[in-house]
């Protein structure tokens, strides 16, 4: 019994260790101090969805009236009111590439169909079993790519499904011209 207690107080005081320095709040750091977290370079990690385009831009683009962000995070997602409710996507792979993307589309059966969205190759690709889905991937200005998704909830398809998406690409690659 003696032996067993010896040998947890060794391990307890074994991994502990003290630390100078003065305990703050996650994020309260002012990123000065050599020994504390630079959370600056994290600042921006899930504004790409805020920072893209405009709800407004978003919303006219596909057809609607208003637009609203339902997620940020790896993705961003927002539905789209108006005559038709419509659901956009959209994602960006820092490490992604385009031939990578496309293949992926092609194994789950979408149809695609390369093209050029202000002087940057892309290709569209389309679900068959949802007509009025399209999404459209481009090769990021900075590096990666970038995926739209415009998908109303409707069965009838637009006259064309891809232009939406189409239009969105071109407004990032173009910063929103």
């Amino acid at each position: 019994m003696i032996a067993v207690l010896g040998v947890c107080l060794l391990v307890f005081t074994g991994c502990s260790r003290s630390v100078d320095g003065t305990a703050v709040p996650l994020g309260g750091g002012s990123g000065t101090d050599p020994g504390s977290v630079d959370t600056d370079k994290y600042d921006g990690l899930t504004l790409e969805c805020t920072r893209l385009l405009s709800l407004d831009q978003i919303a006219t683009t596909v057809g609607g009236t208003t637009a609203e962000s339902t997620f940020n995070g790896a993705i961003c997602r927002w539905v789209v009111t108006g005559a038709v409710v419509t659901g956009v996507t959209f994602n960006w792979f820092e490490t992604g590439t385009v031939s990578v993307e496309k293949e992926t589309a092609k194994k789950l059966g979408y149809e695609t169909e390369n093209v050029r969205i202000a002087s940057t190759a892309a290709f569209t690709q389309r679900d068959p079993r949802r007509p009025a889905a399209c999404g459209v991937t481009a090769n990021s200005p900075a590096r990666g790519v970038y995926t739209w998704w415009v998908e109303p909830r409707t069965t009838a398809a637009a006259a064309d499904p891809c232009a939406a998406p189409t239009k969105l690409m071109e407004l990032v690659l173009t910063g929103g011209q």
